[in-house]
């Protein structure tokens, strides 16, 4: 090529390019020649992106032009705006070609990009051991952390790159390096389900009691993402002393996540059923929730709970019951899972005081569940306690913050006793079914007498008039001996079948038989 007169070869177009970024760009070895024969001076003249055309040739892959650009003088540490060196860029593209023209030309090995990275981190995502192999002998720094703290092993771990961990592990890598977050490359492993580099590294000693900033484990995190596999390679490797001290254990996590491979896994392997979280782990959640079958119930999850409860879970160490949360949901298949295995019936809460069970007043739109709950001995007698008896009520002021969910007091009295019954069913949202809710449980109380409040509502339908007949005393003497006999049974009731009785004995006891036996209270014949 020859030079023209008149033809300036600095004049750039709108992204700062001149002719050489364009040969070099295109792998023009001898226009690249000709150029810099006619103007040596531009061999680093930066765009506007700040990129040379040493640069832009690597960028390409041009071997025969990044060769023509050193051998005129071009500078192989220029970066681009990113900091990015042609030979981080060489290594990107994996060309060893490229990396070893750069490294022969002088290139800087350790030279950081914009966030901190070197040549070596951009091998290590390539998984390109042979470059890696290159740069280390050119004295490229094993350990070097980039603005995250992220060293080359954990960025290979992270990528699952196994060939690439095993040669830095090989040349000395720090195995238990931390990032500035606290994550180990072992951790950064589980948690993106690389399992044959969680193989390797704990088969190098990697420490698997090294909690991130967040204070989980690497069983922690494996456990969240569902990653059963994992699980049984960190189980012997974790101590179970420093999963207590997080504060929470991954069977938590594990039931949050419904993962329930997993939790088999860990229930197997002997972790507590019943750890809770720690105070502060707990204030995490509105609910304040601490056990692991509470995540369970909540996520409506019958597998998990069940496997829980035969692990031997509690269902009564929640400030807020995990039987709550079922009745709440209308779950009947996990209620029933819950009181067989000794769920606490007749619940208070302190921040909803009520004269009655708080189980009753999240039962009454689920009459199924009600019943259920008063066959099990949910106390019903505590239903008909009013201080006000047959005088007069005061008004009910209402105060409907949720009708959906029962979660907040729906009614206020004048007075700042506990929430009585007969309030809380003269709320809007359930007085529709006074009627039914009364009626289901008259059939587990003896005699007794109903409130102005309550005779009000059953004579607010003719339908109930029958309901305000049945509360009359006195009860049938068979009703009667029934509720004895089930105050002898006490907590075991929901064991009455297993009981060495006549079966129709037990279905009385079970009120399982026809409407019409209490009116046949002569009959014996059991």
């Amino acid at each position: 090529m020859v030079r023209q007169p008149g033809i300036n070869l600095l004049i750039a177009n709108e992204y700062g390019w001149i002719p050489i970024h364009e040969a070099a760009y295109y792998g023009q070895p001898e226009c690249l020649k000709a150029l810099l024969g006619a103007q040596p001076g531009v061999v680093n003249k930066r765009t506007k992106k700040d990129q040379t055309a040493l640069l832009l040739a690597v960028s390409r892959d041009h071997p025969r032009c990044v060769e023509c650009l050193l051998e005129h003088g071009a500078d192989p540490d220029i970066p681009d705006k990113d900091k990015e060196t042609p030979l981080f860029n060489a290594c990107e593209k994996g060309s060893p070609e490229m990396v070893a023209i750069l490294l022969n030309n002088g290139a800087s090995v350790n030279k950081l990009c914009l966030h901190g990275w070197t040549a070596l981190h951009e091998a290590m995502v390539q998984n390109n051991v042979e470059i890696a192999e290159m740069l280390v002998k050119a004295k490229a720094k094993i350990n070097i952390a980039d603005n995250f703290g992220l060293s080359p092993l954990f960025v290979a771990a992270q990528c699952g790159n196994v060939n690439a961990s095993r040669f830095l592990v090989k040349n000395g890598a720090d195995i238990n390096s931390q990032a500035k977050d606290g994550a180990t490359a072992l951790y950064e492993a589980c948690k993106n389900g690389h399992e044959e580099i969680v193989e390797f590294l704990l088969s190098q000693n990697a420490d698997a009691n090294k909690p991130g900033k967040s204070g989980l484990l690497p069983i922690h995190i494996a456990a969240q993402r569902g990653y059963d596999r994992i699980i049984q390679m960190l189980i012997p490797a974790t101590s179970r002393a420093r999963v207590r001290r997080c504060g929470i254990s991954p069977l938590h996590l594990a039931a949050e996540r419904n993962r329930d491979e997993v939790l088999e896994e860990l229930i197997e392997a002997g972790f507590d059923v019943n750890a809770m979280l720690s105070e502060d782990r707990s204030r995490l959640y509105e609910d304040r929730r601490s056990t692991t079958l509470y995540f369970a119930v909540i996520n409506n999850n019958i597998e998990a709970t069940t496997m829980l409860l035969r692990a031997g879970a509690d269902p009564n160490l929640d400030v807020f019951s995990p039987l709550l949360v079922a009745i709440r949901l209308g779950a009947i298949q996990l209620v029933t899972l819950l009181v067989e295995h000794g769920a606490n019936v007749n619940i208070y809460i302190p921040t909803l005081p009520t004269t009655f069970p708080v189980t009753v007043m999240f039962a009454m739109k689920y009459l199924p569940l009600l019943k259920y709950l008063m066959d099990n001995g949910c106390n019903a007698m505590s239903c008909f306690y009013c201080s006000y008896g047959s005088g007069i009520h005061p008004p009910i002021k209402a105060s409907l913050r949720n009708t959906n969910e029962l979660r907040t007091r729906e009614v206020e009295s004048d007075t700042n006793t506990c929430v009585e019954f007969c309030e809380m069913i003269s709320a809007p949202s359930i007085c529709r079914w006074a009627g039914p809710i009364i009626d289901v449980v008259l059939d587990y109380v003896g005699n007794v007498k109903l409130c102005a409040r309550l005779i009000e509502h059953l004579d607010s339908y003719d339908d109930w008039e029958n309901i305000k007949e049945k509360s009359e005393p006195p009860r049938a003497l068979m009703q009667l001996c029934r509720l004895r006999v089930r105050e002898l049974i006490g907590k075991r009731l929901h064991r009455i079948g297993k009981l060495p009785i006549p079966p129709r004995l037990i279905k009385f006891l079970q009120y399982k038989t026809s409407d019409d036996l209490e009116a046949t209270s002569g009959q014996t014949d059991w």
